[in-house]
C-alpha cells in the first residue's frame, strides 16, 4: 500500500484534497439526518443534536492536521484555548447550517454526474482506472460506496457555494480606484543618515555593558545538554526476527486466488430520456414513447450508439461523451441500471430500463473478463504479507518484553539490547526540547525527551521507561553525562556586547540627527543634500528598504514635497522627499483584469459568510452547553 502512495503522488493529492480539505469536509449532512437528544447533546442546529462526541472528534481531527504540518513544532498547549474550541464549534453550526439548506433546498447530485466528477479527477474517461480508483481509496481507510456519498454531499454543497458566491462581484468604480492606488508612481528623493557614520561618536562603558547583560541575561545562556543512549523497538525488528516457508506461501495462494483475480470490468454508455419524479401517467406514456422510438433507431444502427446518445440524450453529464459512463463499479448506478449493465453481453442493446431518473438505454462497451494473477508474479508479495501477519502477532509479546526489561533492569540498555537483538545508539547535545536541527530522529520527540529529562532520569542516569513515539514504535533511553544550563561569563560576551551597544547608541544617535533635519525640510522645502530623483511604486521599490517603501507611499501629498522620515534597523535614518505623484504611462490591462477578480473573489467570500450567517438564524441554532469556561450559553433567533 505504502508504494502505491510513493508511486502515485499526484493522484493522492488530489484525493487528499477532496477527502481532507476543509478539516472537517462538510461532515454535517451525514450527522445532520441523525436524530436523537441526550445528556452528551451541545447544540441543536434546526432541531438536530451535535453531540458532544461529535464535538470532541472534530477537535481531533483539527489537532492531528496541525500536528502534522507542524511537525516537531507542534505545541499542544497552544490549543489548549476557550478560543480554539470556540472556534472548532462555530465551525461544525455552520457545516450543519448549511447541510440543513442543502437538504431542505433539495439539491441532488445524478449518478452521472458524479460518475464525471470522480473521471475527472484523473484527467477524463482516458486515464481512469478503476483498480487505480479503488488503491487509492484503501489507502485513505475508504471503500467506492462511502467515497461516492461524500462526494454527493461535496457536490451538492459546491452548487449552493456557487450560486450564493456567484452573486458577488466588483463595481467597476471600486475596481479601478483600488488598481489605480496599487499602480501609483511616486517621484522620491532620498537621504540616508548611515549608522556607521555616527560609531565615532560613541562612547561605551563598562557600567553601560554590564547593564545590557544584567537586561539580556537570556541571551548568554547555555542551554542544558545532555549525552544519551537509546533503544529503538518497532515493526521493522520483528520483521528482521519472522520468516516464512514456500509451502506457507503456496498454501495462502491456493485459498485466497480471489484476492489476487482482477474482477470482471465493464465499461458501459447510455441513453437518458427524463422523466421527472411524481410524473403523472400521460407524462410517463410520453416519455416513455419518446424512448421507444430512440430504441428503435439504436436497433438499426447500434454502431451509432454514440452519436445518436450525443444528439439525443437527456443526461447532460454523459452526452457530449457519447453516452459514456465509463467503468462500472458496484453501487455507483441505481440498482435498475446496475443490473441491466451486468446482465448485457458486449455490443448488446438493452430493452427500455426505468430508474427514477427517467428510461435508459443501455449497451456495453467494453468487457475484460476476471483473470486470476499467476503465482510467480504474486510470490514475494504473499511472502511478505505472511511476514506482516507473523510481526503483528509476535509485535505485543516483544513489545511487553521490551517495555518490562528497559524497566526491570533500568540501569543500562544493553540487556533489552541483547535480548531483542537491538541496536544501541548514541547522540550528543541533546535538549529538553525538539530540535528542527535532528529532524525525525527517533529521540527527536517531545514525549520522549519530557521523560529522558524527568529528575529521575537526571540525577541517576535510570533508564526512562518505554515510550510511544509513533504507531507502533517504542523508544526507551538514559542519560550518559549531563551539562546544566549556564550562563556564558560576562567577560566571554564582553566584546560582542560593546559591539551591540556601539550600533544600537549609533543609531539612536542618527535617528536623533535625522528627526532634527526632517523638521529643517518640512519647514524650508529644500532639497540639499537628497539623492538623484527616482520614480517608485508598491510593485518596483528601487533599492530603497521595505520599511522607508512603506512609509513613502504612505506619506500625505496633499501638499508637495512632501517629507518623511524612517528608522531603518541595522542601516540608520532615512530621509525622503516625494516631489509628484503619478499614474503609470500604461497600465496592464491583463494586471487591472486578475486584480478586479481578486476583489470579486473576496466580496463572493464575504458573501458567502453572510449567508451562512442567515442560516444560521433559519436553522434557529440553539447552544445548551458552554464547550469551555469562556463559552458564553447563547441562542440564535
Amino acid at each position: 500500500m505504502f508504494e502505491f502512495i510513493r508511486t502515485h503522488q499526484r493522484l493522492m493529492q488530489i484525493f487528499l484534497a477532496i477527502i481532507i480539505v476543509p478539516s472537517f469536509a462538510f461532515v454535517g449532512i451525514g450527522s445532520y439526518k441523525s436524530f436523537g437528544d441526550d445528556a452528551g447533546t451541545i447544540a441543536k442546529i434546526d432541531g438536530k443534536p451535535l453531540t458532544q462526541q461529535e464535538f470532541d472528534t472534530a477537535v481531533r481531527n483539527q489537532l492531528d492536521s496541525y500536528r502534522q504540518r507542524l511537525g516537531a513544532q507542534f505545541d499542544q498547549k497552544m490549543f489548549d484555548t476557550p478560543e480554539f474550541k470556540q472556534n472548532v464549534l462555530d465551525q461544525l453550526i455552520a457545516q450543519r447550517a448549511i447541510a440543513a439548506e442543502v437538504i431542505h433546498a433539495n439539491l441532488n447530485v445524478t449518478d452521472a454526474q458524479l460518475q464525471k466528477a470522480i473521471v475527472d479527477m484523473f484527467g477524463g474517461p482516458a486515464n481512469f482506472n478503476m483498480d487505480t480508483y479503488k488503491q487509492v481509496l484503501a489507502a485513505q481507510g475508504l471503500r467506492p460506496v462511502d467515497n461516492d456519498a461524500r462526494m454527493r454531499r461535496e457536490l451538492a454543497l459546491q452548487q449552493l457555494a456557487v450560486a450564493i458566491e456567484g452573486t458577488g462581484f466588483a463595481p467597476r468604480s471600486v475596481a479601478k480606484s483600488l488598481s489605480d492606488i496599487a499602480a501609483q508612481e511616486r517621484e522620491v528623493q532620498e537621504l540616508l543618515l548611515p549608522v556607521a557614520d555616527f560609531v565615532p561618536q560613541v562612547k561605551v562603558t563598562d557600567d553601560m555593558v554590564k547593564a545590557f547583560y544584567e537586561k539580556n541575561s537570556k541571551q548568554f545562556e547555555v542551554p542544558e545538554q545532555a549525552k544519551i543512549e537509546y533503544v529503538v523497538f518497532s515493526n521493522d525488528a520483528v520483521m528482521s526476527q519472522v520468516s516464512v516457508s514456500d509451502t506457507e506461501v503456496s498454501d495462502y495462494y491456493t485459498k485466497n486466488t480471489a484476492q489476487f483475480t482482477t474482477p470482471e470490468t465493464r465499461r458501459a454508455s447510455h441513453i437518458l430520456i427524463n422523466l421527472k419524479e411524481g410524473a403523472n401517467a400521460a407524462e410517463t406514456a410520453a416519455a416513455k414513447a419518446k424512448a421507444e422510438a430512440v430504441l428503435a433507431e439504436v436497433r438499426k444502427a447500434p454502431a451509432d450508439f454514440a452519436k445518436i446518445a450525443k444528439a439525443k440524450s437527456e443526461d447532460t453529464g454523459s452526452a457530449e461523451q457519447g453516452g459514456d459512463l465509463g467503468v462500472v463499479e458496484k453501487g455507483l448506478f441505481v440498482a435498475p441500471v446496475e443490473s441491466a449493465i451486468g446482465k448485457l453481453k458486449q455490443g448488446e442493446i438493452s430493452d427500455l430500463v426505468q430508474s427514477k431518473f427517467g428510461f435508459h438505454i443501455i449497451t456495453v462497451t467494453e468487457l475484460k473478463p476476471a483473470v486470476a494473477k499467476p503465482f510467480d508474479t504474486v510470490k514475494g508479495e504473499v511472502a511478505d504479507l505472511l511476514k506482516k501477519q507473523k510481526a503483528t502477532k509476535k509485535y505485543s509479546e516483544m513489545a511487553e518484553a521490551f517495555t518490562n526489561i528497559v524497566y526491570e533492569q533500568a540501569d543500562s540498555l544493553k540487556p533489552v539490547a541483547d535480548k531483542l537483538g537491538l541496536k544501541i545508539e548514541t547522540a550528543a547535545s541533546v535538549s529538553r526540547n525538539p530540535s528542527p536541527a535532528a529532524g525525525p530522529a527517533p529521540y527527536n520527540n517531545a514525549k520522549f525527551l519530557a521523560a529522558l529529562f524527568s529528575n529521575d532520569s537526571i540525577s541517576n542516569k535510570r533508564n526512562t521507561e518505554a515510550v510511544e513515539t509513533a504507531p507502533s514504535t517504542l523508544v526507551a533511553g538514559r542519560i550518559v553525562e549531563f551539562k546544566p544550563a549556564t550562563k556564558r561569563p560576562l567577560a566571554e560576551v564582553d566584546a560582542a556586547i560593546r559591539q551591540r551597544v556601539t550600533i544600537e547608541e549609533a543609531a539612536k544617535l542618527a535617528a536623533k540627527a535625522g528627526e532634527e533635519k526632517l523638521a529643517a525640510f518640512k519647514k524650508s522645502g529644500e532639497a540639499n543634500g537628497f539623492g538623484a530623483a527616482k520614480v517608485v511604486s508598491r510593485a518596483k521599490a528601487e533599492g530603497i528598504n521595505g520599511l522607508a517603501m512603506q512609509a513613502v507611499m504612505k506619506a500625505d501629498t496633499t501638499k508637495l514635497p512632501a517629507y518623511v522620515g524612517v528608522e531603518v534597523p541595522g542601516m540608520g535614518y532615512g530621509l525622503y522627499r516625494v516631489n509628484k505623484v503619478q499614474q503609470p504611462a500604461q497600465q496592464d490591462e491583463a494586471q487591472r483584469k486578475q486584480e478586479s477578480d481578486q476583489i470579486g473573489n473576496l466580496i463572493a467570500q464575504q458573501e458567502m459568510a453572510q449567508y451562512v450567517e442567515l442560516l444560521k438564524q433559519k436553522a434557529k441554532v440553539k447552544i445548551l452547553k458552554p464547550i469551555a469556561a469562556a463559552t458564553v450559553v447563547t441562542e440564535v433567533k
